[in-house]
């Protein structure tokens, strides 16, 4: 079994798409950011980061004690060993899946989180941050889309890379994009979505008060996620 600390949010989804699609037994254990869950001693000694999501396999490979990992895209490598699956046997196509993972962990994810930060919870009229990072998913998305017209997948078959770009690729309509001007990612993105995995993956939404546009916080919910709670929690 392995337990899966989780929200639902694109990084969490990742996670749980990837579960889905290779079948390994897991439980989702459901992580409340308002209430604080992820600043616990108990959880930053599963995750020192205090990021959401990390799991523990409790069968890991090569045996021993519980292994706990954070950091999405090390997850999906880890799952893509342990499964024997979505990872290329092709060293080349495993180099390209590889380096599309490395994209979206490093660029496509972070700049759209930033700018879903100045959108919904930094105070409003701050234009040049919120323009920053969406022009740079702009040109992440014309990056996105140069390489999808080369191949129908980013390593050429449908692996962890795909798994770990889609659910940020649906999350550019919360920072007001769309796929109109990139019509290979649109193809790509509608593909994918069918498919049984990645529909059960992101069954799970996300409460209310975090899926409005800019969610009303209150002092202590700011701090659990921005302010003194955050920086004051232990990492071990």
């Amino acid at each position: 079994m392995i337990d899966v600390y989780f929200t639902p949010t694109p990084n969490g989804h990742k996670v749980s798409i990837m579960l889905e699609e290779v079948g390994l037994p897991h439980q989702l254990l459901a992580m409340n950011m308002l209430e604080g869950d992820h600043l616990t001693p108990e959880y930053r000694r599963i995750n020192p980061n205090g990021r959401l999501p990390a799991i523990v396999d409790h069968d890991p490979i090569g045996g021993g004690a519980p292994l706990p990992i954070f950091e999405s895209g090390a997850i999906l490598l880890y799952l893509a060993e342990k499964s024997g699956q979505l990872l290329p046997e092709s060293p080349r196509r495993r180099s390209q899946a590889q380096q599309w993972l490395m994209w979206q962990m490093a660029s496509f994810g972070p700049m759209q989180g930033q700018a879903h930060h100045f959108i919904r919870y930094a105070p409003e009229g701050q234009t040049y941050p919120v323009e920053r990072y969406r022009n740079e998913t702009l040109r992440l998305l014309h990056v996105f889309n140069g390489r999808l017209n080369e191949a129908d997948y980013l390593a050429e078959e449908y692996s962890i890379a795909d798994i770990a770009a889609w659910p940020w690729t649906r999350a550019i309509r919360a920072i007001g994009l769309t796929l109109d001007d990139y019509p290979a990612v649109a193809d790509w993105f509608a593909r994918i979505g069918e498919r049984p995995a990645v529909m059960a993956g992101t069954d799970v939404k996300n409460a209310a008060n975090l899926s409005s546009a800019r969610p009303v916080l209150t002092e202590e919910q700011w701090s659990n996620l921005f302010g003194k709670n955050m920086l004051d929690a232990p990492t071990r």
